[in-house]
């Protein structure tokens, strides 16, 4: 669901380790003390007045009314997804770093005892947390969750933990980071819970679910669950890699080589044979053949998932030196270069369907019918017209710029190109990036679209205008452009007037959220975070 920009990026090489860890400084107009009054006025705001048992959603109505996630929360529940309570603890920690005030890394420990007392016995997170207990959360994926047409990741109550959209890594880098801090042996046991988790987890093949453990009944709509194939898709296994390399960076165990080198492996392993050497977004566990997943994610090779995994096997090579992860990467790019639509077909910049059936090359096209989780249904054809918005039916690949990179590593001997990787130094010997939040990364958040537009330095204009605009409240007025349809009955098989094909959302018993014509002033997490991190960029090492 959310495509990456940069996480990948934290893992290369020690150098660029040490890039992310100094924010560079800035000539500017608004003096030091300035940006400091602000973070702090902000960040109090969102502590004292915004905070449910020291978590947090995504989106607020000013008078904090009403309250959204990926989909509209309950007065008592909080957001483990990004850009939710794990990346506000992240965000704090920055802050501290930042600044050195303790006031900061206070409200981190606050944020990581709210993880704690939500963190599953098998030692991973689900997208949420409610602090009124399990009753609560049944009600509302009884009725939220169950009435978001699009949303079946929802819709079904998992009593299980969740890799989708970084929900677990999120939450498990977070603690590893709280823990390394100061060695708060509050934290060591929940951090230990996390690892042991994401090994466990783990298929021999070295891929993992997306949810874990299994659960009987998991399926919908009369598909089986699909929560347990191997899931490249939202970079599961790209950012359970990256934890555990944190892991093995800051923690000095050598145990973590074995399954971080298997899970590379499992790229190599699934990528494709000739004439489609490309990805699909789900695997078998035990044959490793392509797999679909929600109903409208077909069993096909997926174009975005090609480009991600093409660019992380050349990650892979950087990271071990080891030319077999170059090996067929050259044969992946010029399969999307093949696979590029007919130029009729492209649509801002996008020239490549999302999913390519598997034996022809030809796209695939996902289409619905119906107003509601109840009567309606996705189905798959070769039909370009009238494809629903939500699945990103066409996507902008950079093949050129992937090409450009294979070319400059194939270049390299093993030995350049793994220079200063963390995996092939002592265990301990590189440290972990000082700021986590300050780089580019989208997330679903369909208010905040990303944590950072650009990784680029803050300018002096640009940091006026955050002291400007914090409010007296103490926040940045956000038009919250996604919204959704509060939960008043359960969806019925009757179809309603109206046409909900192409659009976010049905009729009004879907609760799905939608991005709305008559936005509203709000209060948002995610431009919290992002413009935090832009001033933590202006202030320069602390």
């Amino acid at each position: 669901m959310i495509p990456n920009l940069s996480r990948r990026g934290l893992l290369l090489t020690a150098a660029a380790t040490g890039l992310m860890g100094a924010a560079p400084g800035l000539a500017r107009a608004a003096d030091r003390s300035d940006i400091l009054a602000t973070m702090k006025r902000a960040t109090r705001f969102m502590t004292n007045t915004v905070a449910v048992g020291d978590g947090y959603v995504w989106s607020y109505t000013p008078d904090l009314s009403r309250r959204w996630g990926e989909l509209e929360a309950s007065p008592t529940m909080i957001w483990v997804q990004p850009p939710g309570t794990a990346t506000m603890g992240n965000l704090f920690l920055d802050a501290y770093h930042a600044t050195g005030d303790e006031d900061y890394y206070a409200a981190a420990t606050r944020v990581a005892d709210a993880l704690v007392r939500g963190q599953l016995p098998s030692g991973g997170w689900n997208y949420v947390i409610d602090t009124a207990g399990e009753a609560s959360l049944d009600r509302w994926y009884d009725t939220f969750g169950k009435n978001a047409w699009r949303m079946e990741e929802f819709q079904h109550h998992y009593p299980n933990a969740t890799f989708d959209d970084v929900t677990t890594q999120d939450a498990a880098n977070f603690m590893l980071r709280i823990w390394l801090e100061k060695r708060d042996a509050r934290y060591r046991g929940p951090l230990d819970k996390a690892i042991g988790f994401v090994l466990e987890s783990q298929y021999p093949s070295g891929g993992w679910p997306q949810r874990y453990p299994r659960v009987p009944d998991g399926g919908l709509h009369g598909n089986a669950d699909y929560s347990g194939y191997i899931t490249f898709n939202d970079d599961v296994s790209a950012e359970n890699i990256k934890f555990l390399t944190f892991c093995y960076q800051s923690l000095g165990e050598r145990r973590f080589l074995d399954p971080i080198r298997r899970a590379m492996d499992c790229f190599i392993a699934t990528q494709q044979p000739s004439p489609q050497p490309g990805w699909a977004m789900q695997y078998e566990v035990g044959d490793l053949e392509p797999v679909g997943a929600r109903s409208y994610e077909p069993r096909a090779l997926a174009t975005h998932g090609t480009a991600g995994n093409l660019d992380q096997l050349m990650d892979f090579y950087v990271l071990t030196g080891q030319r077999k992860y170059l090996a067929r990467v050259e044969e992946g790019i010029d399969w999307l270069e093949a696979v590029t639509l007919p130029e009729l077909l492209w649509r801002d910049g996008k020239k490549h369907s999302t999913y390519v059936e598997i034996g022809t090359n030809e796209p695939l096209w996902v289409h619905r019918r119906g107003s509601n989780v109840a009567n309606g249904e996705y189905y798959v054809n070769e039909d370009p017209r009238d494809i629903v918005v939500h699945t990103g039916g066409l996507r902008s690949i950079d093949v050129a710029g992937l090409r450009a990179r294979y070319a400059e590593l194939a270049a390299k001997t093993s030995a350049q190109a793994s220079a200063g990787s963390a995996l092939l130094a002592e265990p301990g010997a590189v440290a972990l990036p000082r700021y986590f939040t300050t780089q580019a990364r989208r997330v679903s958040d369909l208010n905040s679209g990303s944590l950072r537009a650009t990784a680029s330095r803050t300018s002096a204009e640009r940091v006026d205008t955050l002291v400007a605009e914090l409010n007296a409240e103490g926040y940045w007025p956000s038009l919250l452009a996604s919204t959704s349809n509060p939960y008043v009955a359960d969806s019925t098989g009757t179809v309603a007037l109206g046409e909900f094909r192409i659009t976010r959302v049905g009729d009004a018993s879907d609760t799905s959220p939608w991005l709305t014509d008559f936005p509203q002033e709000g209060i948002s997490t995610g431009v919290y975070i992002h413009n935090m991190g832009e001033l933590i960029e202006a202030l320069g090492p602390a």
